[in-house]
């Protein structure tokens, strides 16, 4: 086994009530895996801080989720070692890496490529079970990483790494919709919310050619829908503008976190378009009438698949797209979390792993 430093959950208990016990991250020595046959050694530079790290670690809070859990999944290092059939990736590339390390390889989605939707169920970055030993996968918030070769990525010369890494979670969501939407010359995008995962959706859409707004509650969005290229910006609280913008855009990209309403989302959809919704995961209410008056569609995407990936990559140097962030040293981490938490972030943090040497 391999030994390296990581940020794992540890639970702690101030009072002899539930309500006061809360999770931390704190660092500590982490194992990894000796190296298979078509396995990567990768040291761990930069890795985005997700939404879905913070409800990992609340989850944990109440016994819910994995443990032990280490969290992190978009990330991007380099090759340190390589087992011995790995024929792509010599040591010292430079590599991105994402939510998925693994697949059955075998069905009908993974020989499409489309890995995320593996029928037996993806293998996670952190959280999930290795096919081989049975074990827990631990996350990137920590200094190395082991994983399959084939969920690698080369990371393209010319991306800033730290700033590379939120687009192996936050970019491939947006980016597949958008792509299997048709986005385009000739298309209206619209994309609602402008966190982690809107602000990359605005870029994606202007650099494919769309015509593109922001959905916003604030109009104090104004100006950074601007400054990420959008051509308008949609405030949500305001009746007139919603009542303007009615059947207007082919696509619309919900990026809200939360639980929310999607009718007003719906109304802005044009006849045969189409709603993806990405940020949040939970149960929706849908009234039918809103999908049948202009045969308006409601679907989903989640992550990406191999081929999906490579593309976007490959689009982002050739478009010089990463997401906006703010890097901190992974020491900081509990007060990254705190401050996402609370929606403090503009709009990806990401934690410089170099403190953990």
């Amino acid at each position: 086994m391999r030994t390296t430093a990581g940020w794992q959950a540890q639970r702690t208990e101030e009072h002899t009530d539930t309500a006061a016990a809360a999770t931390t991250l704190r660092r500590t020595p982490l194992k990894r895996r000796d190296l298979r046959p078509d396995d990567l050694a990768v040291r761990v530079d930069y890795c985005g801080v997700c939404h879905t790290d913070l409800h990992a670690i609340r989850a944990h809070d109440t016994d819910g989720g994995p443990d032990p859990l280490v969290p992190g999944h978009e990330f991007t290092g380099v090759v340190t070692g390589t087992g011995a059939e790995v024929t792509g990736f010599r040591v010292g590339d430079p590599v991105a890496v994402g939510n998925i390390v693994d697949s059955c390889g075998e069905c009908a989605m993974c020989r499409a490529g489309q890995e995320n939707f593996c029928h037996t169920f993806p293998t996670l970055t952190y959280g999930g079970t290795d096919r081989v030993d049975g074990s827990t996968t631990l996350g990137a918030y920590s200094r190395e990483y082991v994983l399959r070769e084939r969920f690698a990525y080369a990371l393209p010369a010319g991306l800033d790494p730290a700033a590379a890494a939120p687009l192996l979670c936050a970019g491939i969501t947006v980016w597949e919709p958008l792509r299997a939407l048709g986005a385009g010359p000739g298309t209206r995008v619209a994309v609602a919310g402008l966190g982690g995962l809107g602000h990359l959706a605005v870029k994606f859409a202007v650099a494919l050619g769309a015509d593109t707004s922001v959905i916003s509650r604030s109009p104090d969005k104004a100006d950074d829908a601007r400054r990420l290229g959008a051509h308008g910006l949609v405030v949500s609280t305001d009746p007139e503008q919603l009542a303007a913008a009615r059947d207007r855009f082919d696509i619309v990209i919900d990026t809200i976190s939360v639980p929310h309403d999607l009718g007003p989302y719906l109304g802005l959809v044009a006849m045969d378009g189409t709603l993806s919704q990405l940020g949040y995961l939970g149960p929706v209410t849908v009234e039918t009438l809103a999908l049948l008056i202009g045969r308006k569609k409601l679907s989903s995407a989640g992550s990406g698949g191999s081929r999906t990936t490579a593309e976007m990559l490959a689009f982002c140097a050739e478009h010089d797209i990463t997401a906006d962030i703010e890097l901190l040293p992974s020491a900081h981490v509990n007060e990254a979390l705190d401050r996402l938490e609370r929606g403090d972030v503009h709009h990806r943090f990401v934690l410089d792993l170099s403190d953990l040497d």
